[in-house]
């Protein structure tokens, strides 16, 4: 069903899923446009050939799309590029997800655990000690760090208008922190959603298993760590944000 088609373009091989709303002259521009339950693309937006607009998506006014757009993503611009995500599920989603500031927490004790609002995701605030000789900071494992890792791996060079991650796990658990530069952290639990700015190597952000995991606004020079519970195992992920909220609601039965 969709609840508006005022000037717009659609072609026959376009798939349109329940709930999308358009604004007037929307232009799906070529084959094989996919539309996601409850996405909403604004006035005069355009969706090039073979973009998947995710779940719960919102492309803004004027916006040029020619890359396919992750569930509940805001996208805008030509080319359209990620500026944020929706807070929350159905009717009550609202523009402005919660976004943690690490500063504000600057009074807090070291080593310090904020709760996220998300599943299990915490923000770890951990010790740094600096003197003449320069700063350090330290997290002693299984202490002050939630699990033992045995893998790591680093994240770097990533153009700014990339994203990565855009997965879920059904058991690893991870843990990450920006050493150099900055990144933005979604977590999704399926209900709520929050973003997290990584821009100092004496904070780090817990993912437990089952949230679903974005990262996205790396700066140039951002190098990203992250630490894993186990090995690397393709059949612990889950790829796409159907098969995640399927599994959230096979782990319910």
């Amino acid at each position: 069903m969709i609840d508006n088609t005022l000037d717009c373009i659609i072609p026959d091989s376009a798939k349109i899923a329940e709930g999308v709303t358009l604004g007037p002259r929307v232009v799906l521009a070529g084959d094989g446009v996919v539309l996601g339950q409850n996405a909403r693309i604004d006035a005069a937006a355009v969706i090039g050939a073979e973009v998947t607009i995710g779940q719960g998506a919102w492309v803004k006014a004027g916006a040029v799309v020619l890359r396919s757009v992750p569930p509940n993503a805001i996208v805008e611009g030509n080319p359209a590029q990620v500026a944020g995500y929706l807070d929350g599920d159905g009717a009550w989603r609202k523009p402005d997800p919660k976004h943690v500031d690490f500063h504000s927490f600057k009074h807090l004790a070291r080593p310090s655990k904020v709760e996220l609002g998300v599943g299990a995701s915490t923000l770890f605030l951990m010790r740094r000690i600096t003197d003449a000789r320069g700063a350090l900071t330290v997290g002693e494992v299984p202490n002050e760090v939630p699990f033992s890792p045995v893998r790591y791996f680093v994240v770097f060079d990533v153009p700014s208008m990339e994203l990565r991650g855009e997965h879920a796990h059904k058991q690893c658990q991870q843990f990450l922190i920006c050493l150099h530069g900055s990144c933005r952290v979604l977590l999704d639990d399926g209900y709520n959603r929050c973003e997290v700015t990584l821009d100092s190597p004496d904070m780090g952000v817990f993912m437990p298993a089952m949230i679903w995991g974005t990262q996205y606004r790396y700066s140039s020079d951002a190098v990203l760590l992250v630490f894993a519970s186990r090995t690397y195992e393709p059949d612990d992920y889950l790829r796409t944000y159907d098969d995640f909220l399927a599994e959230l609601e096979g782990r319910k039965a």
